[in-house]
């Protein structure tokens, strides 16, 4: 059975509906804890869920970002594994280098509360492999979700195929309707929907399964 490690900082509230979905896929979740170094070998996969790490002081994602556990997950990629992170997982990612970019306060500094529908721009992502749409529809809830780049890192994000999934209608004036990227290679994605919120029809919508 694989084992997937689900990263908890304090102030992350979405651990408990990841490690439901993984349970559900039939996969081992294994809790890391935020002050704590971990083996590599421990885990096949990292998974950094959404939330507000250390209650998003200073700049979401930035103090999580420089943790403890941080210099594990670094370790974990430079071996090849794969990490996804969700909503603030994709901040502390951004902020610890691992993906480019930044993610910014929403458009109009409005809390983003709602579904998205999603055109799947990268299918060679370790985490697309699963996909059997190029479309999706997630929910969104975020306040710090506007990706931006600037006009050369931009670029080389476009050029190498680091989108990974975009916005059909843009919620937050995210740069380009960005609304995952991945890095160069593919291992280590983010977005900022969350999958773990549509398993079932109940939820409003079961595309959250083609993450794992």
């Amino acid at each position: 059975m694989k084992s997937i490690g689900v990263i908890r900082f304090p102030g992350t509230n979405c651990d408990r509906d990841v490690i439901q979905m993984v349970q559900a896929k039939g996969l081992q979740p294994v809790v890391l804890w935020h002050k704590d170094l971990f083996e590599p070998s421990q885990v096949d996969a990292l998974i950094l869920p959404g939330g507000f790490s250390y209650g998003d002081y200073l700049r979401s994602g930035a103090l999580a970002a420089r943790s403890p556990v941080m210099k594990s997950v670094r370790e974990f990629v430079s071996r090849g594994g794969p990490v996804l992170g969700i909503c603030n997982g994709f901040q502390i990612l951004t902020e610890c280098g691992l993906l480019p970019g930044a993610l910014l306060k929403n458009q109009k500094g409005r809390f983003n509360d709602d579904w998205v529908d999603l055109k799947v721009e990268n299918t060679k992502s370790h985490w697309s492999k699963h996909f059997e749409a190029r479309e999706l529809r997630l929910p969104i809830a975020h306040g710090d979700g506007r990706f931006y780049a600037d006009e050369e890192s931009l670029k080389r994000i476009e050029d190498q195929g680091q989108v990974w999934l975009r916005y059909s209608v843009n919620p937050n004036g995210s740069i380009h309707d960005i609304a995952g990227v991945n890095d160069a290679t593919g291992r280590v994605a983010a977005l900022m929907p969350h999958p773990e919120r549509a398993l079932f029809d109940w939820m409003g919508g079961h595309d959250g399964w083609s993450f794992l």
